[in-house]
């Protein structure tokens, strides 16, 4: 029902949607971030009931590694299948546990509430990592376009915890361990803006601090999490200057940073399976991820 929903708001907008295969939703359990009710929420239908789906592989998981998964859909949609539940399968597929976000979009709801569900998401996980199976110091996320954006917020607007609070979920931290960014809008200032995006996270007329505060290249320090980048010069949705902002500001920061930009593919490639030009780049991740130690080696 939950994807139908999702389907239909795109549908909307003139976006294009893709429902979700069933195997995919059959092999998830969905989890509500705040069963009692999310804050700020603005009504009670699903779309105000930000929840992760949780994907636990079935082959063993040595390095103990969880990823938040965001999909892209500018702030406005989600690209639920291509970007989230198929990104499940794969990290499955490499013995890593994935946790696909289904957070609160514009432009019904703005900035913080999207941080907000990203944070939620990362330290619910946290809290049950003994459930699945993972280390609390090996949760990383990782986010395609606008997901992309939630994705990389995460990783440079985060706290430690409240460790007075009552609540055990929110006395974990909400920064990622790592960070996996693929065609990620990154900027929410001129030139390179995605302008949908900044509009639906932000609001018509945006406070000029808080689209400073929000460009989040401006914001990174020697605590962003390590990341990998991944995207293409022709990206003609999300311009490449996003990614290469944001890896030159990791570089000045001394935080570990790897990218990729590969010269042909349009933007929402996915994990690009049926493209030989750019199919080679979750390869290029995964190495990436097991010299990391997030990933078991090749046996």
């Amino acid at each position: 029902m939950r994807s139908l929903l999702v389907c239909l708001v795109a549908l909307v907008v003139t976006s294009p949607c893709v429902f979700a295969q069933q195997p995919a939703q059959s092999s998830g359990n969905e989890v509500l971030l705040w069963p009692a009710g999310a804050p700020g929420a603005l009504g009670s239908d699903d779309t105000d009931k930000p929840e992760i789906t949780v994907f636990l592989p079935t082959a063993p998981n040595p390095t103990k590694t969880g990823v938040v998964v965001a999909p892209g859909g500018g702030y406005q949609h989600l690209a639920i299948d291509k970007e989230g539940f198929a990104i499940a399968h794969w990290l499955n597929d490499h013995g890593v546990a994935a946790f696909v976000l289904r957070y609160r979009l514009g432009p019904r709801y703005h900035h913080p509430v999207e941080l907000g569900d990203a944070q939620r998401a990362i330290r619910l996980v946290r809290a049950h990592a003994a459930e699945y199976g993972i280390a609390e110091d090996h949760l990383g996320m990782w986010g395609f376009s606008a997901g992309g954006h939630l994705t990389a917020s995460a990783g440079t607007h985060f706290d430690l915890g409240d460790s007075g609070s009552t609540d055990p979920i929110g006395q974990k931290s909400s920064r990622p361990d790592f960070l996996i960014l693929s065609y990620p809008v990154i900027t929410l200032m001129d030139p390179s803006v995605h302008q949908g995006s900044k509009r639906n996270l932000l609001g018509e007329n945006p406070n000029p601090e808080l689209v400073t505060l929000m460009s989040n290249e401006l914001q990174v320090t020697p605590q962003t999490p390590p990341t990998f980048l991944f995207s293409t010069t022709d990206d003609k949705t999300v311009p490449i200057a996003n990614s290469v902002m944001f890896y030159e500001a990791l570089v000045r920061a001394g935080v570990p940073a790897e990218m990729h930009i590969f010269q042909h593919g349009a933007h929402g490639a996915g994990l690009a399976t049926a493209n030989p030009q750019l199919s080679v780049w979750p390869d290029l991740l995964i190495k990436w991820m097991r010299e990391r130690g997030y990933a078991a080696p090749t046996p």
